[in-house]
């Protein structure tokens, strides 16, 4: 399960942004995740609170947002949303779709102390 690797990273991100900040708590933390990314949401919702206990994340609230792929198709031109990899394109049905954006996980906001 890489998503408890993934947490780790995104307590590293809270914990420097704590640094820097001067925050001490952190309330809530949102995530954006694009749908293409191969990330499990009800993955990252069970080890949350596992990664983040003893930190200034512990007894956050996990918010995770899905965020649509943007591909655009090589064959015709049509720019779309996708939601799986290997989606034929709506406009020529050509599997040739060259994705812009839905790979990514971000951490959008912290609600912080």
């Amino acid at each position: 399960m890489h998503e408890l690797s993934l947490l780790e990273g995104v307590l590293s991100i809270i914990e420097d942004n704590a640094d820097t900040q001067g925050y001490t708590s952190v309330k809530k933390v949102c995530l954006e995740i694009g749908a293409l990314s191969c990330v499990e949401p009800e993955a990252l919702r069970f080890g949350f609170d596992i990664v983040m206990k003893n930190s200034v994340a512990d007894g956050a609230i996990l918010d995770i947002v899905t965020m649509p792929g943007q591909a655009i198709c090589q064959q015709c031109g049509c720019e779309t949303k996708v939601f799986e990899l290997h989606t034929p394109c709506p406009d020529c049905q050509s599997f040739s779709l060259d994705i812009q954006s839905g790979l990514e996980m971000r951490v959008r906001d912290l609600i912080v102390n």
